[in-house]
């Protein structure tokens, strides 16, 4: 008799999932939530209804009210590939950068057709934690798995680069170029390596080429706009970081690359109307306030270079991190 109720309640609480699941089809969200949360009413483990409602709440951008959805269909059953997934996402949407790499990684010990995918996602979410090292690791595995697809070897290579792995990441950048040779990143993340190597003329020479490939990459113009600044060819930087200006007016370092660039050649007005662009889209940034600092004293203006470079040190005080590359440090189980 208990066997028979027990079953009919069941019943009952799949019937209720399944209409839900069906206003959820027609995109009438709060009945399909009233249902699920009535078929959880009669039986709190009912995992279809679980599972549903932490997806839907996922899909409503709503990752707050599916985290404790899903953390209790990962209770009830917890071999379940797409819980655990889902339940990583909508961690790291509400920035719970541990809580996300956990449930992952419980996720990938899960037999799935979808192992490569949570690597992507390890390594970022890895990146976002500071756990360098980590991620560096994950990009290895990356690397062997997916060793045909571009988005492997950019994700490793960044991983690499943050956890301080010049030979890996110069490795996966030669082997990047090799296998697409015709797309910009795969020729910008080579140049790079090349040129901490010294070989400044063919790093100019990739980063030729990723410009004609995209001239809307912004990273290749200004960067070999700082190649030439270095170079002492500040004339012929001043176009390729204008370049890099007009991809995307809001990239700081090379409108601040301009404005020294500007300086180097004495355009002093010039420099100081970009230095000031940049202020009011970052007025938190120390670096061109010091550099108004230097025009102003070299026009013998000491009143305002003594303004400029307090201002600048009151910055960098406020902002200590802002100029300084940010730390790794390791993943604690």
């Amino acid at each position: 008799m208990l066997g028979l109720v027990f079953a009919t309640l069941w019943m009952a609480q799949d019937e209720l999932a399944s209409q839900a699941q069906e206003l959820a089809m027609r995109k009438q969200y709060d009945q399909a939530i009233g249902l699920w949360q009535k078929a959880l009413q009669q039986n709190p483990k009912h995992f279809p209804s679980l599972f549903n409602l932490g997806l839907t709440y996922f899909n409503l951008k709503r990752p707050a009210d599916a985290v404790p959805v899903l953390e209790r269909a990962a209770a009830v059953n917890p071999k379940d590939f797409n819980t655990r997934y889902l339940l990583g996402a909508s961690y790291s949407q509400v920035n719970r950068v541990d809580d996300a790499i956990r449930a992952w990684r419980a996720a990938r010990v899960i037999p799935s057709s979808h192992p490569r995918m949570l690597l992507e996602l390890l390594i970022v979410e890895y990146g976002k934690g500071r756990y360098f090292n980590e991620a560096a690791e994950v990009a290895k595995q990356l690397l062997r798995d997916k060793a045909g697809e571009p988005n492997a070897y950019f994700l490793a290579i960044k991983a690499f680069q943050d956890a301080g792995d010049f030979d890996s990441g110069e490795a996966a950048a030669a082997e990047a170029v090799k296998r697409f040779p015709d797309l910009p990143r795969a020729n910008f993340e080579h140049a790079f390596y090349l040129q901490k190597r010294g070989a400044m003329e063919d790093a100019i020479g990739y980063l030729r080429k990723a410009i004609a490939l995209d001239s809307k990459y912004e990273e290749p113009p200004f960067f070999l706009g700082d190649l030439l600044v270095k170079q002492g060819k500040n004339e012929e930087a001043l176009g390729f970081l204008r370049q890099s200006i007009a991809c995307r007016a809001d990239y700081i370092p090379a409108r601040v690359l301009l404005s020294r660039a500007l300086m180097n050649l004495e355009r002093w007005e010039e420099a100081i109307a970009e230095l000031r662009t940049t202020i009011e889209m970052d007025p938190k940034h120390p670096q061109p306030h010091l550099m108004l600092s230097q025009i102003y004293f070299r026009q013998g203006d000491e009143a305002k270079a003594k303004v400029e470079r307090e201002l600048s040190l009151r910055l960098r005080r406020e902002n200590p991190t802002i100029l300084e590359a940010a730390q790794g440090r390791p993943f604690k189980n």
